[in-house]
């Protein structure tokens, strides 16, 4: 049983002046695995203090201080990969499959800064002008529980490869993961009050994130109304902003398809993180004409679909991670059979054996129109909506028809047309025939999805305000 009482806050763990105590709760069996006590304003103010005394010195750092401090980062974090994803996997239910990539991503964070770092052009002159990308100021990263120390990795690898102090509020239901990972980058030797952390909720630490003028910037990762009040919220205090929020990602499967290589990719994108992923692909769009070929495919292939015990390897779906997520996917599910959609595979209740958890069925509909809740609202569950197109543009129309953009995927033998049909998709990134990965690549979404990239010097950019001195 855990017992955490205190905040990071200029370079040391200190007790919480906020008094009240949540409870943290395992996904897998419901039962209490430990006590958080939230911080309050009043931690979050001395915390945006401490990274306002430290920007004052750090903010004039040198890019090469600063990328070795990213690369000391990286190693202290690289030790204790195995203790991060041990707490991924019991405080949030992440599969170890998964988590364990997920870990290794936020850690890869810290190196793939310190390279962004050293190639980016911090002075650039030309006549008798210079300018120069000087750092925002005190950055105020808000995370979510979904893949909370990637979001801090990330988040902060950006901030300091930039030159910004921070105040970190990870989701106060990450409460543990997020600890293990202070105590990890504590031993990095950072300089005091350029990291500051204090676990509370949004509605507290948040919000006096979001409204204090002494914080110049904000990043967040969440849910999409959410981060509509921090735009909001924000501009009273013209707070730049970096928003990554929700997503209901397409997957065209093209007519040219190998189904025995297409489905088994459509279904990682569909179920990674059990769902419960902004970049899920829960639209899979299919040529009508192999409709009926593509749904008994779908079925073949969920049998190795494993919902179990998250630690083990070979699961692919584990638990919700509350109650109330568990509430939400399964009237979703509901809501799919009232308008008409067909269940193949899954449905509502839990998994035959999973009585005690959070756990749902992964669960395919076909017959799905795009125009029904369960194909344009995001569910953040295993739940996969199939819907049949009859042309390549009408497949494009349908995937771009989403008040989203953050994610899609494209699936055929055909990569240079595959390519072409990417290259119409709104969204921030388009993978093709897998889910890949390139920690330099932007990330971010189009419309809905957010404002604003993360990741290697894109992410960096996104803390910098470039400065002109003429003359």
């Amino acid at each position: 049983m855990k017992n955490l009482t205190t905040h990071y806050i200029d370079g040391e763990f200190v007790e919480s002046h906020g008094r009240e105590v949540m409870d943290l709760v395992r996904p897998t069996d419901g039962q209490i695995i430990g006590h958080v006590t939230l911080g309050d304003e009043e931690d979050t103010r001395r915390a945006i203090s401490a990274a306002r005394r430290a920007f004052s010195t750090y903010g004039k750092s040198k890019p090469e201080e600063r990328a070795e401090l990213l690369r000391r980062l990286h190693d202290a974090a690289s030790k204790r990969i195995d203790d991060l994803t041990h707490a991924m996997v019991e405080e949030y239910g992440g599969v170890v499959s998964f988590a364990r990539p997920i870990v290794e991503s936020g850690v890869g964070a810290f190196l793939a800064s310190e390279q962004a770092v050293r190639e980016i052009e911090w002075t650039r002159t030309w006549n008798n002008t210079m300018v120069t990308l000087e750092p925002v100021g005190v950055a105020g990263l808000i995370t979510a529980w979904n893949g909370n120390v990637l979001f801090m990795c990330l988040k902060l690898a950006s901030a300091l490869g930039a030159g910004c102090s921070v105040v970190i509020k990870p989701s106060e239901m990450s409460a543990i993961q997020a600890r293990v990972l202070v105590e990890v980058l504590h031993e990095a030797g950072l300089p005091k009050g350029v990291l500051n952390v204090v676990t509370g909720l949004g509605t507290t630490v948040g919000a006096e994130l979001v409204r204090n003028p002494d914080v110049d910037k904000i990043s967040f990762t969440g849910s999409l109304g959410v981060g509509q009040s921090i735009m909001r919220d924000g501009a009273t205090t013209m707070k730049r902003v970096t928003l990554e929020l929700g997503g209901k990602s397409a997957t065209i499967l093209l007519d040219d398809a190998d189904l025995s290589q297409a489905i088994p990719a459509a279904l990682v994108l569909a179920f990674m993180n059990s769902g419960q992923a902004c970049a899920a692909g829960t639209r899979l769009l299919v040529p009508k004409r192999r409709l009926e070929e593509v749904t008994a495919a779908i079925k073949s292939a969920m049998n190795g679909v494993n919902v179990g015990d998250p630690a083990d390897p070979k699961t692919a779906i584990g638990p919700m991670v509350s109650q109330k997520q568990w509430e939400r996917v399964e009237s979703y599910i509901k809501k799919g059979i009232e308008e008409g959609a067909e269940v193949v595979v899954g449905g509502m209740g839990r998994p035959e054996g999973f009585e005690a958890g959070y756990y749902v069925k992964p669960t395919v509909f076909v017959n799905v129109t795009n125009d029904m809740a369960i194909a344009r609202e995001e569910i953040f569950g295993p739940v996969l909506s199939v819907i049949s197109y009859n042309s390549e543009d009408e497949a494009i129309r349908i995937a771009n028809d989403s008040k989203y953009g953050l994610h899609a995927a494209v699936l055929g033998t055909d990569v240079q047309r595959a390519r072409r049909v990417a290259s119409q998709i709104r969204a921030g990134r388009v993978v093709i025939n897998q889910m890949a990965d390139d920690p330099q690549a932007p990330w971010g979404g189009f419309k809905y999805s957010g404002y604003g990239r993360e990741y290697g010097r894109y992410g960096i950019e996104a803390f910098v305000e470039p400065r002109a001195v003429l003359g």
